[in-house]
């Protein structure tokens, strides 16, 4: 079992003997759809670490998107909920890159490739993504990526 799983669960059940509602709620969604990933496909299976991440970061960015839509809605009380939920599975995601560590490595990636024309976005966005490792959002890379692309 990974650790991270195994993590989640014991944090859920130190919630759920503290009656902490939203850290069990949120904690019981996140291993509900590691659950339901793991036996997606055609053969059940123990997902790893890196797996278990991705699924909570899924999960995080919906209760983002959520929020914000509460937000536009003027439904602060729904919105104010998705971003506690949101901070809650945070704790499980490495930190974020700030945006000056996000552009050193598009720049290693560059240099080391030698990635010039636009035509190689794909190649390009691949061997970012896979330094940057769920540690920054897509679109952000991606503006980095065809930004230094087209110069």
């Amino acid at each position: 079992m990974s650790s991270l799983k195994t993590r989640l669960e014991t944090d859920m059940k130190t919630a759920l003997k503290s009656r902490d509602e939203l850290v069990l709620n949120t904690l019981r969604m996140a291993l509900t759809a590691v659950r339901t990933e793991e036996v997606s496909g055609k053969q059940a299976r123990e997902l790893d670490d890196a797996e278990v991440m991705k699924v909570i970061a899924k999960q995080a960015k919906q209760r983002e998107e959520a929020a914000e839509a509460f937000e536009a809605a003027g439904r602060t009380e729904s919105a104010a909920r998705e971003r506690a939920e949101e901070e809650v599975l945070g704790r499980y995601l490495p930190k974020a890159l700030s945006e000056d560590e996000l552009t050193a490595i598009v720049e290693e990636v560059f240099a080391a490739e030698g990635f010039s024309e636009p035509k190689q976005m794909g190649q390009a966005m691949k061997a970012v993504q896979a330094k940057v490792a769920g540690r920054a959002d897509g679109k952000a890379v991606a503006a980095l990526v065809k930004a230094r692309l087209a110069s």
